[in-house]
């Protein structure tokens, strides 16, 4: 199974992008996920888009339609989803048919607030029913206080990856019909 991983944080030392790269080092036996960067998508404009899609927004649609499945891993900025990622969900969600459609994801997030990012968590579900994708159900992970268990870019706290390879497997376990 391949599952694409998508940070909507561009920061290098991102507490989401610590998180993909340790959910590729927890992942289920037959698992592999791949981190597509979204740092040469351009924001979304259908002038641009009427004209052909540019190479990053061909790749990042390629990429999506590739996958069994999308783990998006979500920051929150002012109580909501970030902008480079609600503008790569733009993009994926045009033509016909949509990258996007009938693709499950599964959400996963930190943030160094107490909450985690329920709110941007919400804020993605709500634009993924919008353009046909689907999102597990129990698709909720939240890290709070990441800035205590995620250090220079490395999940270091214990727990939390245990948490992450659970969630993990019991997503995958969901996609293979279990």
């Amino acid at each position: 199974m391949k599952l694409l991983g998508v940070s909507g944080s561009l920061r290098a030392a991102s507490f989401n992008t610590a998180l993909l790269h340790a959910a590729q080092e927890v992942a289920p036996d037959g698992v592999t996920i791949e981190i597509f960067r979204l740092h040469d998508l351009p924001l979304f404009n259908q002038d641009v888009e009427d004209q052909g899609d540019p190479a990053p927004v061909t790749a990042w649609k390629d990429a999506v339609r590739g996958a069994d499945a999308l783990l998006l891993a979500c920051p929150e900025y002012n109580g909501g989803v970030t902008g480079v990622l609600k503008n790569a969900i733009d993009w994926a969600s045009r033509g016909a048919p949509s990258a996007l459609q009938g693709k499950t994801a599964c959400i996963i997030g930190a943030s160094p607030g107490v909450t985690g990012t329920v709110r941007a968590q919400d804020a993605l579900r709500q634009s993924l029913r919008k353009v046909s994708a689907q999102y597990w159900p129990l698709s909720e992970m939240l890290v709070g206080q990441a800035h205590t268990k995620i250090e220079a870019g490395v999940v270091t706290d214990e727990k939390t990856r245990a948490y992450l390879a659970r969630h993990l497997a019991t997503f995958v376990e969901h996609m293979r019909g279990g």
